[in-house]
């Protein structure tokens, strides 16, 4: 079946949004609510993301560089195939190598968006819900991506959410505009 008669079908385009941006960025708090607003409004969406990847298909990946490389494949890949069956495909992910994530989109082709979620290290930092940037900092995580390993900001992302500015309902919004400007979905009424 080709995008169009799936789309035509389903009611709505199929694309990946790939969420991108520091651990406390808001990445997956952000996801989940656009799939909730989705999925009232009758699209078929769905959010891949460490929780749901690393405990099944991932986790044989620990976090070593080439396992992190890896990780981003198979998420690629996945989200391909999501993709192709007609889904609102939201990943978050933080996804720091720019060459991962050109990976991902040479997968996924033409319907790849890139998100930089962006609220600024100094925001993500000060949210730190698991402590993690604590730890960091005292030397107990090594690799911990924007403080001992680096993390490669998108360059010309399709769209930049900053959820150190915006609450979450203006988050969701921003995405869903562009969603129904981009005309994946339509408009809400």
């Amino acid at each position: 079946m080709s995008a169009e008669a799936r789309a035509s079908l389903l009611g709505h385009g199929a694309v990946c949004l790939w969420f991108t941006g520091l651990s406390g960025s808001g990445k997956s708090t952000l996801t989940r609510a656009v799939e909730v607003a989705l999925v009232e409004r009758g699209v078929h969406a769905y959010v891949l993301d460490g929780d749901n990847v690393r405990m099944g298909l991932n986790r044989d990946l620990g976090f070593a560089a080439g396992d992190r490389v890896e990780n981003i494949r198979r998420v690629g890949e996945l989200a391909r195939l999501f993709v192709d069956s007609g889904a609102v495909t939201l990943t978050a992910f933080i996804s720091p190598y720019r060459a991962d994530r050109d990976a991902a989109r040479a997968l996924v082709g033409d319907r790849f968006v890139e998100v930089f979620v962006d609220p600024g290290l100094a925001v993500a930092e000060a949210r730190d819900p698991k402590g993690l940037y604590k730890r960091a900092r005292a030397g107990e995580i090594p690799n911990f991506t924007g403080v001992s390993a680096p993390y490669e900001a998108p360059e010309a992302p399709e769209l930049r959410v900053d959820t150190g500015e915006q609450t979450v309902e203006e988050s969701v919004a921003t995405v869903l505009d562009f969603l129904e400007q981009r005309r994946f979905v339509p408009t809400a009424g």
